[in-house]
């Protein structure tokens, strides 16, 4: 195919998949909200249970065994099984999506005869395929499902703001980033800024987990739709695997190729540029943040602050220095 055939391919594929990344937010949206009603159901019967054992203890004879099981029976059976059947068809649909976003992505490096990430347009739909790829890659394995809604709504949130505002016409890159230490460099920040995002957003919710647990042990209650979550302690260690993941890469990426590629770009290692300066300011966050699990033993909620905070530098370091500062990696495009 020709490549403004394979420029078309990819116009067609990317917002294809924002679509269906939206479809996939709604259903689980959907699972979300039918958990909480059999979260309520579930603490309905609970509670009747424990009338019933109250009744039988001081004699009655007339003890009615079913009111409970009927509860869960009637109605929370079914919609236990939409709530997986909804969380079933979000992680298809997000799969689907993915397939879609990487056509989208490959079709475009071939519409440009180069590697798609010389503009912003470009950064975006290939960062947030890393996301994406993050996602898949550990939710069978530390059962994230429970995370999908938050991803799906990032990554359809991104496709949509680059399609509408940032999108570039394919074209050649600028000199500076004729290199294929370009490749490695991009490659690894953008796995690793994915890794981030996922960190990011289960540790904002161990926050939200962790308050609610607490409010708990002091007598209050918990909203029904936070039942569903992880216990805070292990979103704590979910949060601590992806982010142990991404740091090394992130530290390859920025603190090895990119010098490299500085190197051969601008003849010098290091300048101070705005987007080193930021990149390095990511480094020592997370680095602070793995180095005070491993030394001071923070965990919880202060490790998972660290986290957020990192989470924002790098938002800003990806979107906020290619949009608002100027300097030598200004390749927006926009």
């Amino acid at each position: 195919m020709s490549p403004e055939t394979f420029a078309q391919v990819s116009n067609l594929l990317v917002p294809t998949a924002t679509v269906i990344y939206a479809l996939a937010m709604v259903s689980h949206a959907l699972e979300w909200a039918v958990g909480r009603t059999v979260s309520t159901k579930a603490a309905t019967a609970s509670v009747e249970e424990k009338v019933e054992v109250l009744v039988a203890a001081e004699g009655s004879e007339q003890v009615s065994s079913g009111s409970a099981d009927s509860v869960a029976d009637d109605g929370g059976e079914s919609r236990t099984e939409r709530m997986e059947a909804a969380s079933r068809i979000g992680l298809l649909l997000t799969w689907l999506a993915f397939v879609l976003h990487l056509g989208g992505v490959v079709t475009r490096g071939l519409a440009a005869d180069r590697v798609p990430w010389g503009n912003m347009y470009e950064f975006s739909i290939t960062a947030s395929l890393a996301v994406a790829a993050v996602y898949l890659l550990f939710v069978h394995r530390y059962r994230l499902q429970w995370l999908g809604l938050g991803v799906t709504l990032v990554v359809a949130a991104v496709l949509g703001l680059a399609t509408l505002a940032l999108y570039t016409p394919a074209g050649p890159l600028v000199p500076a980033l004729h290199s294929y230490w370009l490749v490695i460099h991009v490659s690894a920040a953008a796995i690793s800024g994915g890794a981030f995002t996922v960190g990011g957003l289960v540790s904002v919710l161990y926050l939200i987990k962790a308050r609610a647990e607490r409010r708990v042990l002091a007598g209050g209650t918990m909203s029904a739709s936070l039942r569903r979550l992880p216990s805070a302690e292990a979103m704590d260690g979910t949060a601590y695997k992806v982010l142990a993941f991404a740091f090394p890469l992130w530290t390859f990426g920025v603190l090895v190729a990119g010098p490299i590629w500085a190197e051969y770009a601008w003849g010098r290692y290091w300048g101070w540029d705005p987007k080193e300066v930021w990149s390095l300011v990511t480094w020592v966050v997370y680095a602070a943040y793995l180095h005070a699990r491993a030394t001071a033993g923070w965990r919880g909620r202060r490790a998972a602050t660290i986290a957020i905070v990192g989470w924002f530098v790098f938002i800003f370091n990806f979107v906020g220095v290619n949009l608002l500062v100027s300097g030598l990696h200004s390749y927006a495009g926009v």
